[in-house]
C-alpha cells in the first residue's frame, strides 16, 4: 500500500477567559477582566513547545492554523506578532494558509482586530452564542447583544471578509421564533460561516452539577428543523453537523479534523493527531494522539525548566481506528472518499466491509463504495451508525 501523509494543520491553545461559562468544557481559566497575562512568556513557552514537536513532521507545510480557547481574543495583537514571527522561523505556511483566531465580543475593538490582521490572522470565529439578554444572563456571556453586533462590524472594518458565528440552540426556555431570532441576527451580519449548535449538558461543568431545564425533544426538533430551513434559504450549505457555510467558505482547519488529518497542538492542554509512516518492512503505519500540559501554570513552569510539554500520549491500534476514522469523517454531509481510509489509517477497507455491508442494507450508510457518507435517515441517526465501529461493539 502506497502512504501518502493527510493535510497538515496547527492547533493553539489560549486558556484564559475573563470568566468561565456554565455550559463550558474546554480547558478554560476565568482570570476576570482586568488581568495581566503573562503574554511574553506565554508565547515563549508555545514556541518551544513546538521546538518539541518539530521533528514529527519536519518538512511538512501547515494548510490551516486554529487559535482557540478560552479567549485568544484576550492576548494583544503584540504577542501574535512575536508567535507569528515564531512561526515561520520553524514550519513552512502553505500560500493559502487559513488562520482563525477565537474572538469574544467584550474583548476586542476595531484597533485590536486591525494588530490582528496584521499579524497574520486571515480568519475570525466570533463566540457570539446568542443575541438576546435573558439567554445571555443564563449562559454566563459577558457582552450583550449590541455589544456582539458592534464587534462584527468592528471586525469587518478591519478588513476580515472571511469569519464565523458561533451560536447556539435550545437553550432553556427557548421557542422556536426566540431560536429563529437569533439566527436572523446572525445572518444579517453576512457571515461566511456559521456554527449552529445544540446547547448539550457536558461533564465538568457548571450545567452539568446544576442542570437547568432544557426543551423538551419535540421542541428541540422543530427549533432544528425551522433553522436548518432558515440557514438554506439564505444559502448555506449544511456540510457538517453543526456546521454551515456559504460557497467556498467551509472551515479548512475543521475539515482537515473531519477527514482525519494531522495537526500539532501545542498550549496548555492542547491536543494533537500525528501519523508516522513505516520505515521499514517490520513497521506498520501509526497515528498517535498526544496532549500537552493542561494547568496554565503547570504549563509555563516547563518552560523554565526546559521540559518537554506533553503529559500523554497514545498510539491508536488497529481496532481504535475504524471508529475514530468515522467518528470524524461521517460528521460531513457528503462523506468522504473510501480511498481516504488506508491514506490515514494504514488499514485495507476490505476488513470493515461487514460493517459497511450491514450498514448500507440497513439504509443507512449509501451503497457506493467509492465514498464513505452516511444517507439523510443515517445522519439523523449517526450515533447508531458509529456504533458499528465501536472496539467495544465487536
Amino acid at each position: 500500500m502506497m502512504i501518502t501523509l493527510p493535510p497538515l494543520s496547527l492547533y493553539i491553545h489560549v486558556p484564559w477567559c475573563v470568566r468561565k461559562c456554565p455550559y463550558c468544557d474546554f480547558n478554560s481559566h476565568g482570570v476576570g477582566a482586568q488581568a495581566e497575562l503573562p503574554e511574553q512568556q506565554y508565547v515563549q513557552a508555545l514556541l518551544a513547545d513546538l521546538d518539541h514537536d518539530l521533528p514529527w513532521v519536519q518538512g511538512r507545510a501547515l494548510s490551516s492554523i486554529f487559535i482557540g480557547g478560552g479567549t485568544p481574543s484576550l492576548l494583544s495583537p503584540q504577542a501574535y506578532e512575536a508567535l507569528f514571527a515564531g512561526l515561520h522561523e520553524r514550519l513552512t505556511l502553505a500560500e493559502d494558509c487559513e488562520v482563525t483566531l477565537e474572538a469574544n465580543p467584550g474583548t476586542v475593538e476595531q484597533q485590536r482586530f486591525e494588530g490582528y490582521r496584521q499579524a497574520g490572522i486571515n480568519r475570525l470565529s466570533i463566540g457570539i452564542q446568542s443575541f438576546q439578554p435573558g439567554f445571555l444572563k443564563t449562559l454566563g456571556r459577558i457582552h450583550s447583544g449590541d455589544e456582539a453586533t458592534r464587534a462584527v462590524e468592528a471586525a469587518r472594518h478591519a478588513g476580515f471578509t472571511n469569519f464565523n458565528i458561533d451560536l447556539m440552540h435550545g437553550l432553556p426556555g427557548q421557542s422556536v421564533a426566540q431560536a429563529l431570532d437569533d439566527l436572523q441576527q446572525a445572518l444579517a451580519l453576512a457571515p461566511t460561516h456559521l456554527s449552529w449548535y445544540q446547547l448539550t449538558l457536558e461533564p465538568n461543568t457548571e450545567f452539568y452539577s446544576r442542570p437547568p431545564v432544557l426543551p423538551e425533544d419535540d421542541a428541540l426538533a422543530d427549533i432544528q428543523d425551522a433553522g436548518l430551513a432558515c440557514l438554506a434559504q439564505a444559502g448555506f450549505e449544511h456540510y457538517e453537523v453543526s456546521a454551515h457555510a456559504l460557497p467556498g467558505r467551509q472551515a479548512r482547519h475543521n475539515l482537515n479534523y473531519w477527514q482525519f488529518g494531522d495537526y500539532l497542538g501545542i498550549g496548555a492542554g492542547a491536543h494533537g493527531k500525528l501519523s508516522t509512516p513505516p520505515h521499514a518492512a517490520s513497521d506498520r503505519f501509526k497515528v498517535i494522539r498526544r496532549w500537552k500540559t493542561r494547568q496554565p501554570a503547570a504549563y509555563l513552569s516547563r518552560l523554565i525548566e526546559g521540559r518537554d510539554f506533553v503529559a500523554g500520549e497514545n498510539t491508536l491500534s488497529d481496532t481504535d481506528l475504524p471508529f475514530e476514522f468515522m467518528l470524524n469523517a461521517l460528521r460531513l454531509k457528503q462523506g468522504v472518499p473510501a480511498s481516504l481510509y488506508p491514506m490515514t489509517t494504514g488499514l485495507n477497507l476490505s476488513a470493515i466491509e461487514p460493517q459497511l455491508s450491514t450498514l448500507r442494507a440497513r439504509g443507512l450508510l449509501e451503497a457506493s463504495e467509492r465514498q464513505l457518507v452516511t444517507t439523510p435517515f443515517g445522519f439523523d441517526w449517526l450515533n447508531e451508525v458509529l456504533l458499528a465501529f465501536s472496539p467495544d461493539d465487536e
